[in-house]
């Protein structure tokens, strides 16, 4: 799965720490998720995308390998 976050995260001026107070994991999963190296659930994906005010989709992108 590909994603977007770092990206997105960076448009808004936030560190990884800012994001991860925002959705109560620690700053090492977001850093995780955006290095692929923890593909998160589903629900911290939803929780992801409502704190940057995003569609799911525009974070995430499944890969032909996926």
């Amino acid at each position: 799965m590909k994603n977007y976050l770092k990206e997105q995260r960076t448009k808004r001026d936030w560190t990884q720490a800012q994001l991860a107070d925002k959705v109560l994991v620690s700053r090492q999963t977001i850093i995780s998720i955006e290095t692929n190296r923890y593909l998160p659930s589903i629900l911290l994906c939803l929780k992801i995308a409502a704190v940057l005010e995003l569609k799911i989709e525009q974070l995430f992108e499944l890969e032909n390998t996926d």
